[in-house]
Parts: structure tokens; C-alpha cells; sequence
């Protein structure tokens, strides 16, 4: 018994090391999310190595920075991570120093067959842009015992003898496939994407951008047609030395039109050759039209026929018209005839004795000594006795610049390619289309009418006698040299190639193949009395497009809306009994037959496959069945064991692959120097609008509240005003002492700069600043006037008086329709200059409020100043700021300050509110001063203030 354990356990042992070192000591496998350790045999997948870590193989899936368990996340975000892709994985753009995250290990299109079971052994990857070898007439020996496929494909597989096995899924094991399938050697048949719609027709190869990839000579969105130049059910190409052949799918092939070598039209040539330089050779009696087209119109001496030939003109004609042919020029020796103004005849000199020389003869000698000599027997009439002197030519001889030639038999001029014209002797030229020609049994009666061509011009071909651009009905280009329209058989009615090659029949009969036949063969169709081939897809048909099969052959058996296609969709299966498409079982994803045994993946993530049928995965460990491999992750491990339980050979021990992924935390980053400067300059750009927006908004706000105001103000005081100035009307005619030298004063305080002498600075804001400023250090004197009240600083009216001006003094209405300047003395001499208030300049009446007044000067608190203005400024200043009249230079002595009262001391103390000045003895206030109560001036009785007295 123990002597069985110890040779179990060393058997055990030597397993377990084969397979350690088979795998590159690969001692963990995993999905994302799930880890498992274990020795493993399988190859499908990547290996992911990292320092310091084991070897972990990577099966299928999406893989990121959050994937767990927390060994898998180390390695995936290690900077010296590399990965050993296995057959039929890896991307080439994928750096081999970086793992970029996530990473996606993915098979790429097709399928890989391994030796052993759960995708173990070696394995062998058939790419899906191979052409698939049905097109090659060969399979491919599936020799293993699984399959891994690429998601969205099928793969095409022959079982035994010859049924056909489609396959949506991975197989983990052959053997657990239904027991109808798994008999049997496999073989690769085809391979496609399903990702095409519509699907490609059989020369295609789907990709998995959802494309048909056609081969060469196939086009089309499914790549069901022939592309240009190509022709017959495999688009085949064209004979080399054909320009157009009978192309397409129900194409022949038989050249129609052979290729032109230095065709015309490659010189801009009509009626000639192209040479290998580009020049192009005319033929007779052609040469360049106007338009710089060669060889397109007719040359000099000859004229354009009704039927588009250049023929000769007549003897002696050296210009004649197109159509008609008459003369319009005659040659030299030649003259108009008289009868015939179109025709030109010989002038044929006089003999001696005054008579004209017979035919055949011309005269010579001198005038006083001539004679009639004979022609050259070649001529008929000459100028001379040689041949080149010929007028006309004799008969069986033809004119030819002035020569006369013999013709051959077949009415060829000699040493030319003209023909003889027996109309009008002379040589004439060939039809238009033309290089050679000649006149058959020529004869004196031969007509030029009667030429055949013997050769064409590139492009065109020969055709009783004719040079035409194609062949006609009924006739044939023979082959052998591409030149000659040879006739069809009597039984065909076309043909192409040979004379019996028909491509239609004569007494109802079908051209099929070349052949007459009654009644066309099951892989073609009637199409105008021929039999067409059906598409390459169809077995039978009724067009020629690829959607109109009526049935389909077995490499294409499933038909559908007239097209056949090579499988059904994923969850069907191919009847052969009705020739349809069934659907798979409900626990099948993919099947091979009806009901739940012949399933061929399973529909449900928890089954697996066993023998057809999907069963409740045998899972350990806590693990699942891995998506499209259709095996638990604990199958893809071996965890070697004795019969006791114990393990034999202890795998290494990893921490983290169990321990889930730590969350990775963010740090965050300081800011760069420049992030900070942009950031501050942005904010306190931000600032400045906000800023500039704040300015613009309270000025428009005050402007707008100003704006109302000013409305108020003019709708309430208008009749103020007005009544205002009907009072100052009469104010003019008031008695007033001081009126002469007031109006003396305002009228040079109001003279031009001219005028006075006084020039007034530029800018009127700045000759008002300089008044006030001088107006500063004025010591301001004043004499009282009588209405005082006891105690109370004296107020005088303060008018200056200046000399009488030349000028014109402005008018008194207009003066007195403002206050003068007021003196507020303080009854040591001195005083302060007030002004009247603001809202009585501008109402023209009191204000119903107290306003104290600033003082402008104190006398005595400060002495003079010495100003460079008089003192009659002091009252021209108000002045000015009304009118803006110009300042004068001119001086007043000083007044000697006079002592301060009492009250004037308490009003100096603390800001003095001044009762108004009163008019003579009356009570009434004058125009522009108001009443104003004094305020926070304590009671009578303990009031320092000198008014409480009263």
C-alpha cells in the first residue's frame, strides 16, 4: 500500500514539474477581479511579469488601475512591467517598456486551434484576412483538441466526411461537443466577422469594422460584381491586348475592341498616323485644318467629296471648290474655258505657217522658224518633249505633278499609294479613313468609285473593303490581326473570337457557352435569346445580381431573401431537411441541431458544456465561468494532491492575491509660479471691469437724478422767476447815491480784453482760480450804512468806483438783476466778504432753512496781503463768475480795518449765523436773503450770545 502511495506521488511529482516547466513557471492565472494560484497548462492569453513577482498568466478581458486583487493592481501599475503575448494576442503598436492602463487583452480576428484541451499545448492562429480556402479549393487540418475564436466571428468547420459545423464560440474541449459533431477529424473552412451588414457576397472577406474586403477584380458595397476589365462569374481579367471585352459577371472575355497602339487621337490626328514621336503622317491630299487639327482638311489641288474624301481636282486646276468640285483657279499654260467657266483648258501654241500643232505634238523652234514636234509617248498634250512636260497624259498613263505614271493592275500609280482616276487621268487619292487602297480587275472603265481599302488608320478596322470603327452584325474581328471583319457562322447571328462562337443563335435557338442550344443549363438564365451564367453565389437564379437565387449550392446553403449566405444567424441552426433556418434551444447561445443536446455554447454564464448540453458549472474556489471561454477559472489551475488531501509539491506563496486593490488617492499638485501670476492677473483684471462697470453706473445714476431735479425745479419755479424779474424791472429806478459809480464799475468790469487792457488768460476755469486767489489777500473795507442794528456786525453793501470807460456800459436792467457782493463788518474796520446764498441766485427767493455762511476773509485775524488786483476787484469778482467779464488792474486804496464788536468776536468763535442785511429802515428782506434762525445757541439767560440779549 504505501509502496502504490510513494509511486503516486512520484508520478504526481514528475506531472507537476512537466507542467511547471511547460508554462515557464507560470504559477498564477487571472481574470480581472480574481486570482487564482495553480500550475497551468494554458496558452490562451498574455503572461505579465514584473520584479519581484510571479509570473501571472492574463486570460481575456478589460484590465485598469482599480482592477483587484491587490497583486494583479502592483504589477499592472509597475513601471517595469512587460508582457509576453501568446499565440494569436499582442498588438504590435504596443510598447513592450509601458503597459498602457487599461489594457485590453483581446484575441485578435480569427481563430487558434490547440493541441490540448482548455486551450493548453501549442497553439495555431488562422488570421481572418486570409482569403478563405473554399476560394483556394483547399482545407486547413484542424489537428487539437480546442478552438479559441475572436468575438463577433464564425468560423466554417468540416466534420468527418462532410458535414459542416459553424462555430460562434470558443470550444474549451472538442470532446464535449453533441456526440453528432465531435466524431471525426475537423478542418478549417472559412472564417468571417459578422459584422457586415448587409453580409458579403462569396468573394468577400468581412472585417470587423463592419467593411466587405473585395480581391482583385470584384467591386460593390458586398463585392457581388466584376470591376472594369474584368469579366465572367470569378472576374477574370481582360486579354492584355484588348482595349474592351465582353466584361461583367455574365461576361465571356472575347475581345470586342482590340487596343489601338499610337491611336490618332494621341497626335491630334484625323486622317493619319501617329508616329512613336508625336508627329503625325498624313494621308494623300491631306493636311492641317485652321484649327491646328492634323490631317482634317483637304490640301491644295484637292477638294472635299460629298461622301468625306479629298479627291483630286481637274487637269489644270490648281483651286477648286469643296462638294462640286468646279475649278476656280487654273494652272499656268491652262485657261478658263469659254463654255465652262469650271473647267480649265490647255493653251496649245500656233505653228509657223498660223495653224495649231495636232495632239501629241507641241510647236518649237523660233518665231521666225517653227515647227510641230511630237510629245513624249507617255503624254497626250505637252509643252515640251519630255515626259515631266506633259499637259495631258496618253491614254493608259495618269498625271502626277506634271508626270505621267502607269498603274498597275490593281490600279495603283506607280511608286505611290494614289490610285487611277480614269475620269480625268490623273492620280487620285485614297478614301478618308484609309492608308492603302486599290482598284480590283482595274480596267479603262474602272470607276474611282470602286476603291477598296486595304488599310486603316489605327482605331478602325477593315470591313468589305471599308475601313469602319467596328465590326457589324453578323461579323467577327479576326484575332490574328486585329484588322479584318470576318463573317459569323450560318447558325449564329453574333459571335465574337471564331466564327462559331455565338453570341446569339439563328431559328429560336439560345446561345449558351459559344453554343446554339434549346433551352439554357440550371446555373444560367434567358436573357435575349442567350443564356447568361447566374452568380457565383446562386445555384439557380433568375437574374444575374447576386439577391436573385432561387437556390443555393451546399457551400452556401442558407437562402434568404434571394441571397445565399454560408450560415444562419448566432442562435439558429441550418435544417438541411427544409433547407431553412431554425432556432437553437434556450439554454443554447449557438447549437448544431434541435433541443438541449445539441448546443454548441451555452446561453446562461453559470453552465458550461458537457457532452451537447449546458449543465451548472463545477466551479472551486469561489470562482466563475470566464465570459467566451466557457470554463470555470479554477479548470485553467492544477493544484497537485495526495490521496490523503495533503499537497504534494507546495506552490510558492504570494501575498495580495487575495487582498482586494487599495483605492488610490490623488494627491493633489502645487501650483506653478506662472499658474499663480496668470491666476492674479486674471482676478485683478476682473476686479478693474467690475470697477469701471460700478463708475459708469453711479454716473449714469446721478446724471439721471440730476436730470429730474432740474425738471422739478424749472416746473415749480417758473412763475418765481418770472415774477422775479418783473420786480427787478423796476429796481433800475431806485434812488441810489452809489448808481453812477456802480454802473461805472460793472460797465469796465465787463470790458472786452481789448478795451481795458486787461488780457484774460486762455482757459476761463484758470482766470477764475487766479481771482479767487488774489481775491484772498484782499483786506476788504467797507463803510457802513445806515439801518444797522445795534450790536449786530454791520453789512454794507460793497460797491466799487471806477473811473467812467469809453466803452459802452452794460445794461443797468441787466445789472441789477443780480445782487451785489456784500461786506460783513465787524466794526474795527474790517470785515468779511460774503456772497449771497446759492438757491436765492437760482430761485430768486429766500431760503425757508437756516444756511450759514463761510467766511471768506478775516480782517483782523490776518492783516492785508498786497495783491496785484484793486480793491474794486472784490465786487468785480461776483461779476465775473456771472457774466465772465475780464478782471481790471486797477487799484483802491486800502480802508483802515475797524475794531470788532462783541457779537462779531462770538460769531468769529463759533460759526455765526448772520441775520439779514436789512434795506434802509424797512423790515422787508432784500432780493436773495432770507431769514435764518440761529441754532444751538443755549437759552437767553445763560447764553454768551450777544443776540439773546434782545
Amino acid at each position: 500500500m504505501f509502496y502504490s502511495i510513494s509511486l503516486a506521488t512520484i508520478a504526481l511529482s514528475t506531472i507537476t514539474t512537466a507542467l511547471a516547466q511547460s508554462l515557464n513557471n507560470v504559477t498564477v492565472v487571472c481574470v480581472a477581479g480574481q486570482c487564482l494560484e495553480g500550475y497551468t497548462n494554458t496558452s490562451l492569453g498574455e503572461i505579465l511579469n514584473a520584479p519581484s513577482s510571479p509570473s501571472v498568466l492574463l486570460l481575456p478581458g478589460q484590465y485598469s488601475t482599480s482592477t483587484s486583487p491587490q497583486l494583479l493592481h502592483n504589477m499592472l501599475t509597475s513601471s517595469q512591467a512587460s508582457l509576453a503575448p501568446q499565440a494569436g494576442f499582442g498588438n504590435a503598436s504596443r510598447s513592450s517598456s509601458t503597459i498602457p492602463l487599461p489594457l485590453s487583452i483581446q484575441m485578435q480576428p480569427g481563430v487558434v486551434a490547440y493541441t490540448d484541451s482548455l486551450y493548453g499545448g501549442q497553439g495555431f492562429f488562422s488570421s481572418i484576412s486570409e482569403s478563405p480556402a473554399s476560394l483556394n479549393g483547399t482545407l486547413k487540418p484542424l489537428n487539437g483538441a480546442s478552438l479559441s475564436i475572436s468575438s463577433n466571428t464564425w468560423a466554417a468547420l468540416e466534420v468527418g466526411s462532410g458535414s459542416t459545423l459553424i462555430v460562434w464560440s470558443s470550444i474549451p474541449d472538442f470532446s464535449q461537443l453533441p456526440p453528432t459533431a465531435s466524431s471525426g477529424s475537423f478542418s478549417l473552412l472559412d472564417i468571417q466577422s459578422g459584422a457586415c451588414s448587409p453580409p458579403c457576397a462569396g468573394a468577400g472577406v468581412c472585417s470587423l469594422s463592419g467593411t466587405c474586403t473585395c480581391p482583385t477584380g470584384f467591386t460593390g458595397q458586398s463585392c457581388e460584381t466584376c470591376a472594369d476589365g474584368f469579366f465572367g462569374p470569378d472576374c477574370l481579367p481582360c486579354p492584355a491586348d484588348c482595349e474592351t471585352c465582353d466584361s461583367g459577371p455574365t461576361g465571356t472575355g472575347k475581345c470586342l475592341v482590340p487596343a489601338v497602339a499610337n491611336a490618332p487621337s494621341t497626335c491630334n490626328c484625323l486622317n493619319g498616323v501617329c508616329g512613336s514621336n508625336g508627329s503625325c503622317t498624313c494621308n494623300a491630299g491631306w493636311t492641317a485644318a485652321s484649327n491646328g487639327t492634323a490631317c482634317a482638311a483637304c490640301a491644295k489641288g484637292f477638294f472635299l467629296s460629298s461622301s468625306g474624301n479629298c479627291q483630286v481636282c481637274s487637269i489644270g486646276c490648281t483651286e477648286c471648290s469643296d462638294g462640286s468640285g468646279d475649278c476656280i483657279t487654273c494652272a499656268n499654260n491652262f485657261t478658263a474655258d469659254a463654255n465652262d467657266r469650271t473647267k480649265c483648258d490647255p493653251v496649245l501654241p500656233n505653228s509657223a505657217n498660223g495653224g495649231t500643232c495636232p495632239s501629241g505634238s507641241f510647236a518649237s523652234g523660233n518665231t521666225s522658224n517653227t515647227a510641230c514636234t511630237a510629245c513624249s509617248p507617255v503624254c497626250g498634250t505637252c509643252t515640251g518633249p519630255t515626259s515631266n512636260e506633259c499637259i495631258t497624259c496618253a491614254s493608259g498613263s495618269y498625271l502626277l505633278n506634271g508626270n505621267c505614271v502607269k498603274a498597275d493592275q490593281n490600279g495603283v500609280c506607280e511608286g505611290t499609294n494614289l490610285i487611277a482616276n480614269n475620269n480625268n487621268g490623273e492620280c487620285d487619292s485614297c478614301p478618308s479613313k484609309c492608308t492603302t487602297c486599290n482598284l480590283p480587275q482595274f480596267a479603262v472603265n474602272t470607276q474611282i468609285a470602286q476603291a477598296q481599302c486595304t488599310g486603316c488608320v489605327p482605331g478602325f478596322v477593315l470591313s468589305n473593303g471599308q475601313c469602319v470603327a467596328s465590326c457589324p452584325s453578323g461579323t467577327f474581328l479576326n484575332p490574328q490581326d486585329n484588322l479584318t471583319c470576318i463573317a459569323c457562322s450560318s447558325s449564329c447571328g453574333t459571335c465574337a473570337g471564331a466564327a462559331d462562337f455565338c453570341l446569339s443563335c439563328h431559328n429560336n435557338q439560345l446561345a449558351s457557352n459559344g453554343q446554339c442550344v434549346t433551352s439554357c443549363p440550371t446555373d444560367s438564365f434567358n436573357s435575349n435569346g442567350s443564356c447568361l451564367p447566374c452568380h457565383a453565389d446562386c445555384g439557380s437564379c433568375s437574374g444575374s445580381a447576386f439577391n436573385q437565387c432561387s437556390t443555393c449550392t451546399s457551400a452556401r446553403p442558407v437562402l434568404t431573401s434571394g441571397r445565399c449566405l454560408p450560415t444562419c444567424s448566432q442562435n439558429q441552426f441550418f435544417d438541411i431537411t427544409s433547407s431553412s433556418c431554425q432556432t437553437c434551444d434556450s439554454t443554447c447561445s449557438s447549437c448544431s441541431g434541435t433541443g438541449p443536446n445539441n448546443c454548441l455554447a451555452c446561453s446562461s454564464a453559470s453552465q458550461v458544456l458537457r457532452a451537447g448540453k449546458c449543465v451548472e458549472a463545477p466551479c472551486a474556489g469561489n470562482s466563475t465561468v470566464v465570459a467566451g471561454l466557457g470554463a470555470c477559472l479554477s479548470e485553467f489551475v492544477v493544484v497537485p494532491t495526495s490521496s490523503s488531501g495533503t499537497t504534494l509539491a507546495p506552490l510558492p506563496s504570494f501575498t495580495g492575491i487575495t487582498i482586494p486593490t487599495t483605492p488610490v488617492v490623488t494627491t493633489s499638485s502645487h501650483l506653478q509660479w506662472w499658474q499663480i501670476l496668470l491666476m492674479t492677473l486674471g482676478c485683478a483684471f476682473i476686479a478693474l471691469m467690475a470697477l469701471m462697470c460700478l463708475r459708469r453706473r453711479a454716473r449714469k445714476k446721478r446724471a439721471q437724478q440730476t436730470a429730474i431735479f432740474a425738471q422739478t425745479l424749472d416746473q415749480r419755479q417758473v412763475w418765481r422767476r418770472r415774477f422775479a424779474r418783473f420786480g427787478a424791472f423796476f429796481k433800475k429806478f431806485r434812488r441810489d447815491p452809489n448808481a453812477a459809480n456802480r454802473g461805472n464799475m460793472i460797465q469796465k468790469a465787463l470790458l472786452l480784453p481789448e478795451a481795458s487792457g486787461y488780457m484774460a488768460p486762455h482757459d476761463p476755469e484758470m482766470g477764475r482760480y487766479d481771482q479767487e486767489h488774489e481775491m484772498e489777500k484782499l483786506s476788504v473795507v467797507s463803510a457802513p450804512r445806515s439801518g444797522s442794528r445795534r450790536g449786530a456786525p454791520s453789512r454794507t453793501e460793497y460797491y466799487h468806483d471806477r473811473p467812467s470807460s469809453a466803452q459802452p456800459s452794460l445794461d443797468d436792467q441787466s445789472y441789477h438783476s443780480r445782487e451785489p457782493s456784500w461786506v460783513e463788518h465787524d466794526g474795527h474796520g474790517g470785515g468779511r466778504l460774503t456772497i449771497p446764498s446759492l438757491y436765492s441766485h437760482i430761485t430768486g427767493e429766500p431760503r425757508r432753512g437756516p444756511e450759514p455762511r463761510t467766511t471768506v476773509k478775516n480782517a483782523q485775524a490776518a492783516p492785508a496781503l498786497t495783491s496785484r488786483f484793486s480793491d474794486s476787484t472784490i465786487a468785480t469778482a461776483d461779476i465775473y463768475r456771472q457774466y465772465g467779464a475780464p478782471r481790471s488792474r486797477e487799484t483802491i486804496p486800502p480802508v483802515p480795518p475797524m475794531p470788532e464788536t462783541e457779537a462779531q468776536q462770538y460769531a468769529s468763535a463759533s460759526i455765526t449765523v448772520l441775520e439779514p442785511q436789512r434795506v434802509g429802515l424797512g423790515t422787508q428782506p432784500q432780493q436773495g436773503v432770507h431769514w435764518l434762525t440761529p441754532s444751538h445757541t443755549g437759552s437767553s439767560g445763560a447764553s454768551r450770545n450777544p443776540f439773546r440779549q434782545y
